[in-house]
């Protein structure tokens, strides 16, 4: 057993002033407020710094190095593409990202990269996958190999995944942006489509992350019964239009919306028209919130050089600046995360939860852009990065990213 001092913390739920953590086995026990150590405990006080849970990104593509070009991207050998998820996976720990659910590899490389994060935690964060998404024969990110078609063989599609291995089963209920000749506007599945895919992933005890920009997609896959909702920005032929209706259902149904709206800001600018959908997507993400729905953020990092890896802290500021108060944002990115990816042990900070910490310099619940300033990050108890302030050092391993 040994001890962790802080100056306070953001549990997941609320916060607690000069907090006394106890963690055993990987696992935080006791949770004290102003508590000392009980004796012959190793104590580490990290001083002026804010704790939080390890941040759970649940929509990433370990896959795709944040290449402007994401299907010329893939076209790679086995060996590049495992590579490039390592480096990636590298990355999220930098961040503060201690789980990350990846929604769409090629050749199932995720599967190996998860159990070598399980085995050394240094190596990245927990991860869940689901492998190629299926989509439509020239759909949606064909070009990661899940495409399919007819009925039988969206059966067998789910079926092969799961022999594979895979957490999650991931499917394009509509287009992508990022693939050439899918329209984001047009739904690729019927409703009977989704529900058959849903009843056999759930006859596996595996849940369903529906990809659906289109209005339309997003109301087939809430009434086939999908897990999570991916995006959700409402696109239509003529822009982004909410549904006020849609969203009460949403909020009604308890299904939670994952949204996707960050962008590096070093990264190269954003055209017109993309700023001007994203910003009515994060105005709709402030809707929902508001109306009840589950909001969850994650990145969708790898798909383009203006979403790299270890991007999800940039979301959070995000959602701050579209009208979420900041523990709100926080809480998107932790709790409510980790429950919609069905991980209990994930996203706070609670005895029994996983010993997954974040520690910053500042208070993001005041001036969220705390979350960018790093100091330490722990996965299972381990501390897997520590930045020395005085050298902005990473004495771990190398610091990448912004």
């Amino acid at each position: 057993m040994w001890a962790l001092r802080a100056t306070r913390l953001f549990d997941g739920e609320r916060v607690i002033e000069r907090p006394l953590l106890l963690v055993a086995g990987g696992a935080i026990i006791a949770v004290r407020e102003r508590g000392i150590a009980p004796v012959g405990v190793p104590l580490t006080d990290l001083g002026h710094v804010t704790l939080l849970p390890g941040l759970v990104d649940a929509h990433v593509h370990l896959v795709l190095p944040g290449d402007p070009d994401p299907v010329g991207a893939v076209d790679v050998s086995a060996d590049e593409l495992i590579s490039n998820a390592r480096r990636a996976a590298n990355a999220c720990l930098d961040g503060g990202i201690t789980t990350v659910r990846d929604l769409g590899d090629r050749d199932y490389v995720t599967v190996g990269v998860r159990a070598e994060s399980a085995r050394d935690p240094m190596a990245g964060p927990q991860l869940l996958v689901s492998g190629p998404p299926i989509t439509t024969e020239g759909g949606h990110c064909w070009f990661l190999g899940g495409a399919v078609t007819g009925r039988s063989a969206l059966i067998e599609a789910v079926r092969s995944r799961v022999a594979r291995g895979v957490d999650v089963i991931k499917i394009m209920a509509s287009g992508g942006e990022i693939t050439p000749g899918s329209r984001s506007w047009q739904a690729q599945y019927t409703v009977d489509d989704l529900r058959m895919v849903v009843t056999e992933a759930h006859r596996s005890g595996l849940p369903v992350a529906a990809h659906a920009h289109a209005v339309s997609a997003i109301e087939r896959a809430l009434a086939a019964g999908v897990d999570t909702i991916e995006h959700a920005t409402f696109r239509t032929r003529d822009g982004v239009r909410p549904d006020p209706g849609l969203i009460d259902r949403l909020a009604a149904a308890g299904t939670p919306v994952t949204v996707t709206t960050g962008f590096s800001p070093e990264g190269p600018p954003l055209d017109a028209a993309v700023r001007l959908r994203t910003a009515a997507a994060l105005r709709a993400a402030d809707d929902m919130r508001r109306a009840g729905v589950r909001i969850v953020l994650a990145s969708d990092a790898g798909i383009s050089d203006q979403k790299p890896h270890r991007l999800l802290p940039f979301g959070i500021i995000r959602l701050v600046e579209a009208g979420f108060p900041p523990v709100e944002a926080l809480r998107a990115a932790t709790a409510t995360a980790a429950s919609a990816c069905g991980l209990p042990r994930k996203g706070r900070v609670v005895p029994g939860a996983d010993a997954d910490l974040l520690a910053v310099d500042g208070d993001p619940t005041r001036d969220i852009r705390a979350v960018l300033a790093v100091r330490a990050v722990y996965r299972g108890g381990q501390q897997v990065r520590y930045f020395d302030p005085e050298k902005w050092h990473d004495t771990r391993s190398r610091r990448s990213g912004y």
